[in-house]
């Protein structure tokens, strides 16, 4: 006769190897091969590998999670490129011996497979001792389908086993240890994901308060555990990079991605038998919670058991009321304020926009229903085991286990076609012009105009520049400070502005701004071309003696066509007079633009044959008698000739004339453009005379614009 622990040791080993066979059957090895990122091409795995790839070639930094070279200015923390902090710093110590394209996404996952099979071994354990039980019961764990649905997608969400550790700590009878162990399991799940912390952290402090309830430790006792792990789990965050984007770690967005009333029997294309229930995209997948026909079944097998009084399911749950009223409060989170049953939408009472902000940070509540789905699925097997017999409990285990395999393979099918594709170590890429090789050993940052999270093509870019050791801001990440980002978009406003790009930045350029690019760059030195169907912006290029001539060069009158003289050029919102807008002027209104601030530019390109002799402005000016500001002075220069200066006292109907001085006439043959710039001496904001609540620093309101 085996002893003990030969047996609990035999047993484990079967959950192991259980894991191990069904990460086989469901996602298959190719992702085991380090070197293979095909399976990794696109949407939040392509993030998530280029997160880690430019983190690996960073040098360190503190706090340690810092990823600067992903972002730039929006750049934050290798935690939210949702890269799997745990992993990156182990493997990055090591990143000068492992191979230049390297991923560890493919081991994570086959250990999270093994690890959920083990786990689950251990929590069933509790409920019987009988092996074939408790294997039976850890494979419905292992076929969940909650856990089975981040096999692709968010990868680093896949570390289910971390809620089972959680519940078996708080479930099982003996309180050794548990410092030390919920330590251990709240530190490693601040490394892996924010979500799996707060899952994790809810369960231990309905545990802490539970022990605290039986009195089985002191209170001293108890709030030491409470102050030391809370202390070393904050220590874990700081130096992950938790509090790195500020308020931005709230996006607002609660009850967006909630959790169906219906979820748990919807079976959103996992099923065979069990038509799809929900129709809101939201709902279905980050709400996904569907039990599986085998989980289902296996409750329904238990029901005349749990109704007959035989299984002792009440007075266990009785045992463990706090726990119970956290799995509550965890649901009811889950499912928001916001309730959806089916295709119908309830919403039960309104949050107040501080508690909103509070619970936006974990925004797709649904989510957090783990914890209670596992607890669910684990009171169906105590309820079948207790309820029957050791033979009759392993067989209806069985029938459910086999049903849950076979009748979930719609849904595991397809994330075997997505990870058993033809390996690759590179991914196909649109950039193919011999100039972006060049382009990468002048320049040492690749920014995108304007920046922005999730910017158009930002995976192609992320991955020329994490190819070439570049930093870039053209990224995707799950977080993004507010302040950052508005102090980016102002750093960008005032380059385009300015035209003074910085020598070590290539810029790629959405449509929106490349005609504002062409009128303020400096033609004789910065190349403007596109390249492979990308606006390229390459400052200082012409004068780089290596640098070859690029034939595809866009020449302003080929983004922007050129203005006839005599021709009235608007600037009312939708007309053609807003592309030659440089900086200092407010968003264009169905009447025209108004300046805002104490200087204003635009630039006219007419071509060097052009020989126009004045203008013809038709504005507004900003003035009133009451309250009293009478008068708006203005200063007119064409191509930095200073061409009039003027005192506007009429609100409308302004029709100034203004002679181009000789010398700026001499300068549009040269360059065949006309800057004209307006300098505001009586610039006001009107909220600070009393004309309502407006706060731009308004002067001239442009209407139209006749070159003669």
């Amino acid at each position: 006769m085996k002893p003990i622990w030969a047996k609990e040791a035999s047993g484990a080993a079967s959950a192991l190897l259980l894991g191990a066979l069904a990460f086989f059957i469901v996602v298959g090895p190719r992702v085991l091969r380090p070197t293979n990122i095909a399976w990794l091409s696109t949407g939040d795995p392509a993030t998530h590998y280029l997160g880690w790839q430019f983190f690996r070639n960073t040098d360190w930094s503190f706090p340690i999670g810092l990823n600067p070279h992903y972002g730039l200015e929006l750049s934050n923390a290798i935690l939210f490129s949702d890269s799997n902090p745990l992993l990156a710093f182990l493997f990055k110590p090591f990143s000068s011996i492992l191979p230049e394209t390297f991923q560890y996404f493919g081991i994570w996952l086959f250990a999270c497979f093994i690890l959920q099979g083990w786990l689950a071994w251990k929590l069933v354990g509790l409920v019987s001792e009988k092996p074939r039980i408790r294997i039976l019961g850890a494979g419905l764990f292992v076929f969940a389908p909650p856990m089975l649905a981040r096999m692709y997608g968010h990868l680093s969400l896949a570390g289910h086993f971390l809620i089972l550790v959680a519940l078996y700590l708080a479930l099982r009878p003996t309180q050794e240890k548990r410092a030390m162990l919920w330590t251990g399991v709240l530190a490693v799940a601040a490394m892996v994901h924010a979500y799996l912390l707060a899952m994790v952290a809810v369960v231990w402090l309905a545990d802490l308060l539970q022990v605290l309830a039986r009195r089985e430790r002191p209170a001293a006792l108890a709030g030491v555990e409470f102050v030391t792990i809370a202390a070393v789990v904050g220590l874990v965050c700081w130096q992950t990079g938790y509090f790195t984007v500020g308020e931005g770690i709230s996006t607002g967005n609660y009850g967006v991605y909630r959790m169906n009333l219906l979820s748990l029997l919807d079976a959103s294309g996992w099923s065979y038998l069990l038509k799809d229930l929900l129709a809101a995209k939201d709902e279905v997948y980050e709400g996904f919670n569907y039990l599986g026909l085998g989980g289902i079944a296996l409750a329904l097998l238990g029901m005349p058991a749990l109704i007959g009084g035989r299984t002792g399911l009440p007075a266990a749950l009785r045992k463990r009321a706090i726990l119970l009223v956290a799995c509550m409060v965890l649901a009811l989170y889950a499912l928001s304020n916001k309730v959806g049953i089916g295709a119908q939408q309830f919403e039960l009472f309104s949050l107040p926009e501080p508690l909103l902000r509070v619970a936006g940070v974990f925004r797709v509540s649904g989510r957090m229903f783990w914890p209670v789905f596992y607890g669910l699925l684990l009171a169906a097997i105590f309820v079948v085991v207790r309820g029957h017999s050791p033979r009759v409990a392993t067989w209806w285990l069985a029938i459910a286990l086999v049903v849950q395999v076979v009748d979930t393979r719609p849904g595991w099918r397809g994330i075997r076609e997505r990870t058993l594709v033809m390996p690759r170590t590179e991914w196909v890429s649109p950039l193919k012009d011999a100039f972006w090789t060049q382009a990468a050993s002048r320049y040492q940052n690749v920014r995108w105009l304007p920046p922005d999270n999730r910017s158009p093509h930002w995976q192609a870019l992320a991955a020329y520049a994490g190819r070439h050791g570049l930093a870039t801001d053209a990224v995707y990440l799950a977080r993004v400070g507010k302040r950052a980002l508005q102090t980016a978009h102002q750093k960008a406003a005032a380059v385009l502005d300015s035209g003074q790009y910085e020598p070590g930045s290539l810029y790629v350029l959405d449509a929106s701004v490349r005609g504002k690019a062409a009128l303020t760059l400096d033609p004789a030195a910065d190349l403007l071309a596109s390249i492979d169907g990308f606006n390229v912006l390459a400052p200082g290029w012409k004068h780089c003696a290596e640098c070859p001539r690029v034939a595809s060069e866009l020449r302003l009158t080929d983004i922007l066509p050129p203005i006839t003289t005599g021709e009235r050029i608007q600037f009312s919102r939708g007309a053609s007079g807003i592309a030659y807008l440089t900086r200092g002027w407010s968003g264009a209104e169905p009447w025209g633009t108004w300046s805002d601030g104490p200087s204003a530019e635009l630039v006219l390109p007419l071509g060097s044959a052009a020989q126009p002799r004045r203008l013809v402005i038709e504005a507004n000016a900003l003035v009133s008698v009451v309250p009293p500001h009478p008068r708006q002075k203005v200063e007119i220069r064409v191509n930095g000739a200073l061409a009039a200066t003027l005192g506007l006292t009429r609100y409308a109907g302004n029709r100034i004339e203004v002679a181009i001085p000789a010398s700026a006439r001499a300068d549009l043959a040269a360059c065949g453009r006309l800057r004209l710039e307006f300098r505001f001496l009586d610039a006001v904001r009107p909220k600070a005379i009393g004309l309502g609540d407006d706060p731009r620093n308004l002067a001239l309101g442009l209407l139209a614009i006749i070159v003669d």
